[in-house]
């Protein structure tokens, strides 16, 4: 199965009892998705989102030998955003990290390839003043 996010791309194991829902294996928690599965909940560098005992016995499953926690329960749960299709699921942004982003006034960090062919990523301009023009046949 195949995770999509802002970030990466990850080849994942699916469960065999498919049920139409993203359930990734723990260990493949963060590779997939960014978020780790700790003792106060689920945590996505400062973010941390508790997990009550009913979302836990509901989340947190035992299948194919393996802890599977179901992603897209927990991400209807914050808001975020997915679509899905034989076997690809693409991932919105974090409404909690995207709300962060507009607080603080900076943008995303991203990378593009300038005129010259020189790939040119925005963490690299920070401190200066920068203008970014963008355009799309869309």
């Amino acid at each position: 199965m195949i995770v999509l996010t802002s970030d990466s791309t990850s080849d994942i194991a699916q469960r065999s009892d498919d049920t139409h829902k993203l359930w990734v294996r723990v260990d493949q928690l963060a590779e997939a998705t960014g978020w780790q599965l700790k003792p106060e909940g689920v945590c996505l560098g400062e973010i941390c989102v508790p997990l009550f005992e009913p979302e836990r016995e509901a989340w947190i499953a035992d299948a194919d030998d393996w802890v599977w926690f179901c992603y897209s329960a927990f991400a209807d749960k914050i808001g975020q955003k997915y679509v899905h299709d034989d076997g690809v699921w693409s991932l919105g942004s974090v409404p909690e990290v995207r709300r962060m982003g507009l607080e603080s006034g900076l943008a995303p960090d991203f990378e593009m390839t300038d005129r010259n062919g020189d790939t040119v990523r925005l963490s690299e301009l920070r401190g200066r003043k920068v203008v970014l023009f963008s355009w799309a046949s869309w």
